[in-house]
């Protein structure tokens, strides 16, 4: 994963070893925002052709985590006690922005439920460090992708047009996945779902 919020995992893995599998936990849309994602990223290809963004399926990443797979199942378990102990929450994403120097994303308006949920994961640290595997890496300024790896002139041009387009959508995180892959040339595949408790607000949900 090519990101400006986190270190790469090539260079990571050259200190804490290659063996290590690459997992994120992140947050998926509820379908009917997903859809018009989808729609936002088809928009973005339609103008500015780029097909790489057409390929990678919106999603909201909380964490990414390098760990021997041995670790798995345990991981598991310390990230679905965490979450059983977490309400779900409501999720607006408002509006675009940009990451120099190729990135266009949707802004997360409310981040204040990631904090608790955040520093609720840090307890997993303890156990990942001393397994010698490097600490997780919590995304900075949580967004949703629309583009990135992008050339320079087109995040210019995009970044200019998409300052002054809307969007504003709202929907319920009730769980998170993790998802994993082995390395870079491979895809991410979900392989597990944690549900949270059910909101406390869940009535009162905008949109």
């Amino acid at each position: 994963m090519k990101t400006s919020f986190f270190c790469s995992n090539s260079i990571i893995k050259e200190i804490y070893g290659h063996h290590l599998s690459e997992y994120l936990l992140v947050v998926q849309p509820a379908p009917e925002v997903y859809e018009k994602i989808l729609n936002e990223k088809q928009l973005f290809y339609d103008e500015y052709k780029v097909p790489e963004i057409i390929k990678k399926n919106p999603k909201l990443v909380v964490a990414a985590l390098l760990v021997n797979e041995a670790m798995e199942e345990t991981l598991g378990r310390w990230i679905q006690r965490i979450c059983s102990h977490q309400h779900g929450f409501s999720l607006t994403l408002n509006n675009y922005s940009g990451f120099p120097p190729d990135n266009i994303y949707l802004r997360v308006q409310n981040e204040q439920p990631f904090q608790k949920l955040s520093s609720a994961l840090k307890e997993l640290n303890h156990y990942i460090t001393s397994c010698t595997c490097p600490p997780i890496q919590f995304t900075s300024r949580l967004h949703i992708t629309i583009a990135d790896d992008l050339p320079e002139n087109i995040y210019a041009n995009a970044l200019k047009k998409y300052a002054h387009k809307t969007f504003h959508d709202s929907f319920t995180v009730n769980e998170l996945q993790l998802l994993k892959r082995r390395n870079e040339y491979d895809n991410y595949k979900p392989i597990s779902v944690f549900s949270l408790q059910p909101a406390e607000n869940a009535c009162t949900v905008l949109s």
